[in-house]
């Protein structure tokens, strides 16, 4: 982890901003707010994943779901376009918030420019930088959202679900997917996805 001022100082901001979280979610018989406790999963999947991750990509994984909860999925269309222009928005607004407590701390425009480019996803697939932030995200709904996720859905919809999150997935990322602790109805359904 960078040891620098400004960096502790923007994952306090990131973390303070989070924790702001209305929505709880339980782990470990302790209540967190939703999107403090998935920031903190991202950061230790990210070292787990790549522990030499560069400062700007250690950022990003904290800020990627920056008050979150502040535009709601209910305020798009219930549909495909409304998914894919929620998503957008959310993306924004979480690159022009993290640039904000950024520029707060002392970061020039560089990295600031570089988080917000990791955040907005760009090149997937062509940047590795992006590529890993991707992993580490799909890393974690797989771990610790897929579950509780899959009983919400039809089988049919969920091996779609999961066949789209694979294509986003580096072959690294996939390796460590097939590595993660999930249970077997998890595993069942990650299977079938993968044969079909």
């Amino acid at each position: 982890m960078i040891n620098s001022p400004r960096f502790k100082e923007a994952i306090e901001l990131f973390d303070e901003a989070n924790g702001k979280d209305p929505n709880f979610e339980e782990h470990n018989g302790q209540k967190y707010p939703k999107e403090l406790l998935y920031a903190r999963r991202m950061t230790d999947r990210l070292y787990e994943f790549e522990p030499l991750a560069d400062e700007a990509l250690q950022l990003a994984v904290r800020c990627q779901h920056l008050r979150r909860w502040e535009i709601p999925r209910e305020d798009f269309d219930m549909n495909r376009v409304g998914y894919l222009q929620w998503r957008n928005k959310l993306k924004s607004f979480h690159a022009e918030g993290a640039a904000r407590i950024l520029e707060e701390v002392g970061y020039e425009k560089e990295i600031i420019d570089r988080v917000k480019f990791l955040l907005l996803k760009k090149q997937l697939k062509k940047d590795r930088v992006t590529q890993t932030l991707e992993d580490v995200i799909c890393l974690v709904f797989l771990e610790f959202y897929f579950e509780k996720f899959s009983y919400k859905y039809q089988e049919d919809k969920l091996i779609d679900i999961l066949q789209k999150t694979w294509k986003k997935m580096s072959e690294k990322g996939q390796k460590a997917a097939l590595q993660l602790k999930l249970s077997d109805h998890s595993l069942n359904l990650i299977e079938k996805a993968l044969d079909t």
